[in-house]
């Protein structure tokens, strides 16, 4: 990697459904991490182990795979995001409706402790109503991602590697956040 700032960013990877190669979700997401660790401008610090959670919405398609990493990039935050989904791209996925089944999903959840593009974006996204957020989306990239706090399938693979993040607009670390998870959303997501 380059000489800069380095910065840690943390990623989220799902998929639930099979590429068009015959890869499974699993094996997509391996096949993620090693295009991204062949990047100059990222090396790959942690990896979760890999978790089953359903589909979101309830019904919408089959259980997905999950996990988390961590990057050290010296890349700013739109750059990253535009990598990750050159990625998805490479491996099958499409852009169509909201929450479809996908061969490959990698999210951007933070950079650090950034808060982009500003505070009072992200405050505006967090405090947004479950109804209200399936209905909006943002305009741009913001992050820390606004609904990281309520997906378990986000903080449960994340506390495996970065427990004691902590979220610079909540106040609140990976683990605090979990804690904070409804009973039967944290049963739903369940190491392979």
């Amino acid at each position: 990697m380059a000489d800069g700032n380095v910065t840690p960013a943390i990623v989220a990877l799902g998929a639930n459904l099979p590429a068009d190669t015959g890869r499974t979700p699993t094996e997509t997401l391996e096949a993620a991490l090693a295009i991204l660790s062949q990047d100059a401008d990222l090396s790959v610090a942690a990896v979760s182990r890999w978790y089953r959670t359903g589909a979101i919405p309830i019904g919408s398609g089959p259980d997905f795979v999950n996990g988390a990493a961590i990057f050290k990039t010296t890349l700013s935050p739109q750059p990253m995001l535009d990598r990750l989904h050159e990625v998805e791209r490479t491996l099958g996925r499409t852009r169509g409706t909201r929450w479809e089944p996908r061969t490959c999903d990698l999210d951007l959840i933070a950079m650090g402790s950034s808060v982009f593009p500003d505070q009072q974006t992200v405050t505006s996204w967090v405090q947004l109503s479950l109804q209200q957020a399936m209905k909006a989306s943002p305009k741009g990239l913001v992050l820390p991602h606004p609904r990281m706090q309520e997906r378990a399938f986000v903080l449960i693979p994340l506390k495996d590697i970065a427990a004691e993040w902590r979220h610079p607009v909540l106040d609140l670390t990976v683990a605090e956040m979990c804690a904070r998870l409804p009973a039967e959303a944290q049963a739903g997501v369940t190491p392979l």
